[in-house]
């Protein structure tokens, strides 16, 4: 029989995990998301939206090896915490799934190659109260900026979610839209990935990101009060 699952156990979950921040949003408020990336499409039973967020280090901007570095290793640290996160959940008595700080992964439907297992973070992250996306395409947290990381965890036990938060941001700023070397934040509806992806190379058999003026050019990359 499953124990009482409380929101603020949930929390301390994310948190002991080494989250920095921790969110929590119900999976009926998801009804924008496409078909297939709701988070009933990846666990039906869900719902509740657990988000956690972990802050990198702004000093790793100052450089692309550094940053792609740390890029990496944020993403294992945070697929882990999900992962410790789903597995306390499942431990209560509920159902769980980790959703990793990479989305999904393609399988083989039918012949087609199909992204499965995947909601989008950022969007999941706003819902659940840690902040908005800018027209960076990026989640920017009042103290955090745009410098979290994130993962999640999906469960059917029913936790009160948290509310969206209500800070001004970009409003008439193209900061970032005239920064972008590709133009791939020209189109508000649609953020050109595929011009993006064209800085993530792989030179001598590493991956190297050599561009993210989003983030940086962005006045509230350090947070919403700097």
């Amino acid at each position: 029989m499953a124990t009482q699952l409380t929101r603020e156990a949930v929390k301390e979950y994310g948190v002991n995990a080494g989250a920095d921040v921790v969110g929590i949003a119900a999976s009926k408020d998801f009804g924008l998301a496409p078909d297939g990336f709701k988070p009933n499409d990846v666990l039906p039973e869900c719902r509740s939206v657990i988000v956690l967020g972990a802050a990198f280090p702004a000093e790793v901007l100052n450089d692309i090896d550094e940053y792609t570095a740390s890029r990496n290793a944020m993403i294992a640290a945070m697929t882990d915490m999900a992962e410790d996160v789903a597995k306390r959940i499942k431990a209560d008595g509920y159902k769980a799934k980790a959703i990793s700080s990479t989305g999904g992964k393609y399988v083989d439907r039918d012949g087609r190659k199909e992204l499965f297992g995947h909601i989008s973070l950022k969007h999941a992250a706003e819902i659940a109260g840690l902040g908005k996306i800018g027209k960076n395409y990026l989640l920017t947290n009042s103290r955090y900026g745009n410098l979290l990381w994130l993962s999640a965890v999906l469960t059917d036990a029913a936790l009160m979610p948290d509310e969206r938060v209500q800070f001004a941001m970009c409003d008439n700023c193209n900061i970032c839209v005239e920064a972008c070397p590709v133009g791939a934040l020209d189109n508000p509806a649609s953020f050109g990935k595929k011009d993006c992806s064209g800085f993530f190379v792989t030179e001598n058999g590493k991956l190297r990101i050599k561009c993210f003026l989003c983030r940086t050019v962005c006045p509230y990359c350090f947070g919403v009060s700097h």
